[in-house]
């Protein structure tokens, strides 16, 4: 018996299964329609967080393999985007254009079946959802190896939105031209926290090329395509969208680089489950003023999980705290703690309550 009339039976059961399993999804479908239709009866939003997080969670519980927890949620995600687009395409804002990783974080986040806006810098992102061109945006609010991303934190103390969501990416930086060389190359673009993130690798290969920072990666890998005197550094998907070669790949400094974003939106959340809150102050200038402002966490037995300083612009107070813990802001320990953590804040303001990323 040859190869084919062995993998006749087996495909076979496979054209079986896809059967069943569009059935399946189209039954899925129908279902979400109607849940539609219900929520467009009371003005419920059309993406909830805290629901499809809890979708995602029980899928990686359930999943008896060979497939990867994580490859089934990937599956599902994508399920849940094309079923929510049957109510409403969600828009959402990101850092553009075309190819950054932030685009990449939104697709993560909310899967392809969304309309996404293109914008220029982390600024037009927060006016867009601010004005409700767009329904969410994704912001960069972490590196890993470059720390937090001051224009986000400064923008979250002044906006009106909170934040609804997040997710972390690996950021893996690839040295791009459009021949695929360095021959010719007179500048290497790329975001400034791209450059600083592969600072010591391109100071040990091209020292003497000069570094341009731009907008985004994704407007890097623009002119790289446009410039034949011009690199980029930039994502793989950036790199493919415009027709890029890869002189080097992986060029950041830290192999395990990961940047960590923020959903901003006016959608709060209701408790997944497993949720983190997020929340700035400032305290009076004098001594044990900070250890005083955290100790009601403890009291209450709230976890903190992240903790940053950020000098303040404004104000009569010299910095701003931004500190995440665990659990819902509607959590009864968290809700009281916080409650003590404002009464003795010099500024205090919650920024949002929301799923821990998957």
């Amino acid at each position: 018996m040859n190869t084919d009339d062995k993998l006749k039976p087996l495909r076979e059961q496979i054209d079986a299964i896809d059967a069943q399993i569009l059935s399946l999804l189209n039954q899925r479908a129908r279902v979400a329609q109607e849940v539609g239709h219900v929520k467009a009866e009371t003005n419920a939003p059309v993406f909830r967080p805290e629901r499809e997080a809890q979708v995602l969670r029980k899928v990686a519980e359930r999943n008896p393999g060979p497939l990867d927890s994580g490859d089934v949620q990937k599956i599902f995600r994508e399920i849940m985007s094309s079923c929510r687009a049957l109510e409403r395409r969600v828009t959402v804002a990101y850092l553009g254009p075309a190819g950054t990783f932030t685009e990449q974080a939104v697709y993560q986040q909310f899967g392809h079946a969304i309309e996404g806006i293109s914008c220029v810098s982390i600024d037009e992102i927060f006016r867009a959802t601010e004005a409700g061109t767009a329904d969410f945006g994704v912001v960069p609010i972490e590196n890993s190896t470059e720390g937090a991303i001051n224009r986000t934190l400064d923008l979250l103390l002044q906006t009106t939105l909170s934040i609804s969501g997040e997710l972390s990416i690996p950021v893996h930086h690839n040295l791009m031209t459009r021949s695929g060389t360095m021959d010719g190359i007179t500048r290497i673009c790329a975001h400034s926290q791209a450059l600083a993130q592969c600072q010591a690798w391109l100071n040990q290969h091209f020292p003497n090329i000069e570094r341009q920072a731009v907008a985004s990666n994704g407007e890097a890998a623009r002119i790289a395509s446009e410039d034949p005197a011009a690199a980029a550094i930039a994502g793989e998907v950036a790199g493919e969208r415009y027709s890029l070669g890869i002189v080097q790949a992986h060029v950041q400094d830290d192999p395990h680089n990961r940047t960590r974003f923020a959903v901003i939106g006016r959608l709060q959340p209701a408790p997944s489950g497993k949720d983190q809150t997020s929340l700035v102050f400032a305290v009076p200038n004098k001594a044990g003023a900070v250890y005083n402002m955290l100790a009601p966490l403890a009291s209450h037995g709230v976890s903190m999980t992240r903790f940053e300083s950020r000098p303040a612009r404004v104000g009569t107070w010299e910095y701003y705290f931004y500190v995440d813990v665990e659990g819902h802001v509607k959590n009864e320990k968290v809700k009281r703690a916080l409650e003590e953590v404002k009464q003795n804040a010099a500024f205090f303001k919650w920024l949002g309550s929301y799923p821990f990323s998957l």
